[in-house]
């Protein structure tokens, strides 16, 4: 019998809840103008993210309306509108969800990532660090600011200098504000309970070395 590898995971798993804690809201619950402007942003999504799909996050977000559309204008400076190249920017955001054990956030950016041009093997590599064969000093760098911010709160000094032989001044804060937002929002994901949508927990486990992978597991 051919067996199945599991799903690319962090060590002790991702996080979970028994149940969602709080349910997004769906689009007949929202009134014509707020469906208006979920429409408009589906369409900007078309776009810049490859996807018109209207995520379950900002479905959840919405049920606390005052402070979502700032939210949102704040998200979109530093994803897709931010200075970093978009695939440095993605390889930040999917370390943070690494690390946060963070499997909504992993997912929705595998495919963000993908369609911004990185590779499934780029992806997989994230899984393995800073220190991994195959990144350039500057992406080893990112990820490293990552895992610093992560475990310390704080870049570590030496981190720091191997950025700046990249990076501006203006574009370090970035880095950081990335990071920070990500782990914030991974924490709310994670306190939540927001499972992947259906459509992209689907696309995951079709990308090849990240999600089940037929017979790699081996033949009982």
């Amino acid at each position: 019998m051919t067996g199945s590898a599991p799903e690319l995971a962090p060590p002790g798993g991702w996080r979970s809840t028994d149940v969602p804690r709080i349910v997004p809201l769906t689009l007949p619950q929202l009134g014509w103008p707020l469906r208006t402007l979920l429409v408009l942003a589906g369409q900007w999504g078309r776009k810049r993210t490859g996807t018109a799909v209207v995520p379950d996050v900002f479905l959840l977000l919405m049920r606390q309306r005052r402070l979502f559309w700032p939210w949102l204008r704040f998200a979109s400076r530093l994803m897709p509108y931010g200075t970093l190249d978009r695939r440095d920017a993605e390889l930040v955001i999917l370390r943070v969800g690494w690390n946060c054990r963070c499997r909504y956030e992993w997912g929705q950016h595998v495919q963000i990532g993908l369609r911004a041009g990185l590779s499934a093997q780029d992806i997989a590599r994230i899984a393995e660090g800073p220190d991994a064969p195959g990144w350039t000093p500057r992406r080893s760098a990112l990820l490293q600011a990552a895992d610093d911010l992560h475990r310390a709160r704080e870049i570590a000094a030496a981190t720091w200098q191997r950025l700046a032989e990249h990076y501006t001044s203006p574009q370090l804060i970035e880095i950081g504000m990335l990071i920070g937002h990500y782990e914030m929002l991974a924490g709310v994901l994670n306190s939540v309970g927001l499972p992947l949508e259906t459509h992209t927990d689907a696309a995951l486990a079709q990308t090849p070395g990240l999600g089940s992978r037929p017979g790699a597991a081996g033949d009982v």
